[in-house]
Formats: C-alpha cells, structure tokens, sequence
C-alpha cells in the first residue's frame, strides 16, 4: 500500500478485515443459522410479538431483543441479533449522524426477516461507511464527532473510526464463530 495517510491506514483496517477474513465467511448464511439460538432465551430478531425480552425495537414485522439495563449476565446473541446490532447501532445510525444516511435507530429501524436481506442490510450500510471515512480526509479524521456521539462529542473522527472498526472486528468475528458452532452441532450423518 503506498498511500501512507492516516485517512487509508484507518480505511484499509476495515476493508482489509471485510476483504479476507469476513465477508466471504458470511456468504451462504441460511434462516436456520440466522435464527439459530444456541442456548435457551438467547437474544433473537423475532416476529413481532412473539419475543420475551423486556424490550422488543423495530418498526416492521420483526423486532430485535433488548433490555435497559442489561440484565447480567447478559444473554447470548444469535447471529440475527448481532448483525442487527451491526447494521443498526455500530453502522446505519452513525451514517446517518456524519455521512448523510436516512435517519435511523433501535426503534425505527425494520429488522430483515431473512439472512439474505440481512446481509444485502450489512452490505449497504457497511458500503456507506466506507464511502464516508474515505470522504474525510485528513482533517475531517480531526475534527470532533459531535453530540451524536453523546459523551464522545469532543473526540475526534479518527477515535470513532478506530471504534468502528473494533465494533465491526469483533461482532463480525462472533458471527463466523456462531456460523462454526451451527456447522459443528448441526452436522448431517451418513
């Protein structure tokens, strides 16, 4: 990589992870992997009205699992609930805050009823991220996030972005490991 500026080292952290470790990981994803809890009363994308958790968001026929504050332990997340917290809370909400995206969060937000909408979800907001960091520059990586980001607000673009891809790293990499536990524990015999 020869652009050494701060703007395509934070960009290629992301891209590089999407590019080689996840995306392809996630092609594929059947409903039963999606929906699959691995425990009892594991956190799910449901249909509305069926859920138990003390909070059930969204705004179309289904609905995500929460609880405010979260009880402790906090229960298993299935895949469904964990790439809805991706494309909601660590994604579509802050492109809407800093890149222009339509206006979103937990409540308003319609959860995909399929893997395969689900991740055509992932894949959009994931591209308007993207797109968004790289529009920055290099001083718009210095310039504070704003009150969007609460307690943040002062801090600079470049930490949210670093906290992103954190974000982005470790839930994507649960949802490759729930995908292996689904594999191993759903095997066919004969």
């Amino acid at each position: 990589m020869t652009d050494q500026t701060w703007n395509a080292l934070l960009t290629d952290q992301l891209t590089w992870h999407w590019d080689n470790q996840v995306r392809a990981r996630l092609d594929g994803l059947t409903d039963d992997e999606y929906f699959w809890e691995p425990v009892p009363d594991a956190w799910n994308v449901r249909p509305r009205g069926t859920g138990t958790a003390p909070v059930q968001a969204g705004s179309g026929a289904m609905t995500i699992d929460f609880a405010f504050p979260e009880p402790d332990p906090v229960p298993v997340a299935t895949i469904a609930w964990r790439l809805g917290h991706v494309i909601v809370g660590v994604l579509a909400m802050r492109n809407a805050s800093h890149f222009g995206g339509t206006p979103t969060d937990y409540e308003s937000f319609a959860y995909a009823g399929s893997a395969a909408e689900a991740l055509d979800q992932l894949d959009a907001e994931y591209a308007a991220w993207v797109k968004g960091v790289g529009s920055l520059g290099e001083e718009g990586l210095a310039r504070p996030c704003g009150e969007a980001e609460g307690p943040f607000a002062e801090s600079s673009m470049a930490r949210l972005v670093l906290h992103i891809n954190r974000e982005m790293i470790h839930h994507l990499s649960e949802v490759c490991l729930l995908r292996d536990l689904y594999l191993h524990t759903h095997r066919k015999e004969g």
